[in-house]
């Protein structure tokens, strides 16, 4: 299997980050790292210089356009305020381990109080805009983020499109928005992948299977990848604990429950489709 978005060289695993990936390779689990801003990018790949199975991406996340500080749920974020630095960017896109431009895109949840909202969702469509440049420049896919921003997401996705650019299109990671807005993505070439977070209990005003889980079962296996976002969003049973790239054999059990599939039909699409998308052996 492939974890298509993972943090493994995050801090969360300063003192096991060695161990965590051969645990996942020993598992049959393959592994994309991903970058967020200028040094878990370089440092991204760094380590998937030390192992076969494992590649990264570089990018700059929509959190990283200001600085702003909140509680994550393992751990406290402070994030500075930087800018996309293309022809940092593009040295390290040369590297023939880095598989993709991201994560990057729009997050109108996450904008600070006292932060000009509108000058900063600006900001983050510029930001995003050169990184979207660069990945058609290099013919790499984008990793998007996105949340409470669908509509202007697959309005700026197709806008490149449609001047021709993006061939290699993208995935929208850790997807959560509606079955509307997953079908607009598809519709423009762009998967969805999903997380840990479809494994979770639906809420009592959902009924016995949550909005979440209903995308996954509209959603075509072809479209579709698999993630973990690891150290974050730990699917059940090990829901609260600290995440881990081989947790997203969870996944693809409540994928394949979902849909009323086998787990290997499951597993043998998606990871057709992550190697395809990013170009892997």
């Amino acid at each position: 299997m492939i974890d298509t978005h993972c943090h493994v060289h995050f801090r969360a695993y300063k003192d096991d980050m060695d161990e965590v990936i051969k645990r996942s390779l020993e598992k049959g689990v393959r592994m994309v790292t991903v970058g967020t801003q200028s040094t878990t990018s370089k440092n991204g790949i760094e380590v998937a210089e030390k192992y076969d199975g494992v590649y990264t991406t570089i990018g700059l996340h929509p959190n990283h356009t200001c600085e702003q500080h909140f509680e994550d749920e393992l751990e406290e974020i402070k994030t500075r305020c930087e800018s996309f630095d293309v022809e940092y960017y593009r040295e390290l896109g040369k590297h023939p381990k880095v598989v993709a431009i991201g994560e990057c895109g729009l997050d109108y949840y996450r904008i600070p109080e006292e932060v000009d909202r509108a000058a900063l969702i600006v900001k983050q469509k510029e930001e995003l805009r050169k990184q979207l440049s660069l990945a058609d420049e290099l013919n790499l896919p984008v990793v998007i983020h996105c949340r409470d921003a669908h509509t202007d997401q697959v309005a700026m996705l197709k806008e490149f499109i449609d001047a021709g650019k993006l061939s290699r299109r993208g995935v929208i990671h850790c997807f959560t928005g509606t079955i509307e807005e997953a079908r607009a993505y598809h519709a423009i070439g762009f998967l969805t992948s999903f997380t840990g977070i479809i494994t979770f209990p639906p809420r009592k005003s959902e009924g016995k299977i949550s909005s979440l889980q209903q995308v996954v079962r509209d959603c075509p296996l072809e479209m579709m990848m698999l993630e973990t976002d690891a150290p974050y969003l730990t699917p059940e049973p090990f829901r609260g604990k600290r995440n881990e790239p081989w947790y997203v054999q969870f996944v693809a059990a409540k994928v394949a429950a979902l849909k009323n599939i086998s787990v290997e039909e499951v597993d043998k699409v998606t990871t057709t489709n992550a190697e395809k998308l990013f170009g892997l052996k």
